[in-house]
């Protein structure tokens, strides 16, 4: 599905089109509505240009104890740990 944005709005929020896309997917992110990987994806960056630009702005990566687990097990699984 695409969804297109009035110049009306994109002329009032003050951004390019770029930029809007890029607050809607930080915001998007914050309400833990999509992943990291999916944020990345969706503007086209890795991960770890996208965790740098969270931290940036003092977002909070979403981890949870279950993922921490994963890690340490695949971390694990590979002689790593």
């Amino acid at each position: 599905m695409s969804m297109i944005i009035s110049d009306e709005i994109i002329k009032a929020s003050g951004m390019s089109e770029d930029e809007l896309l890029l607050e809607i997917v930080l915001l998007l992110f914050q309400q833990e509505k999509i992943s990291l990987g999916k944020a990345a994806e969706l503007l086209n960056i890795s991960q770890v240009r996208f965790q740098r630009l969270i931290a940036d702005r003092g977002i909070c990566i979403h981890y949870d104890v279950p993922e921490l687990q994963e890690d340490i097990q695949h971390l694990t699984a590979k002689g790593w740990l």
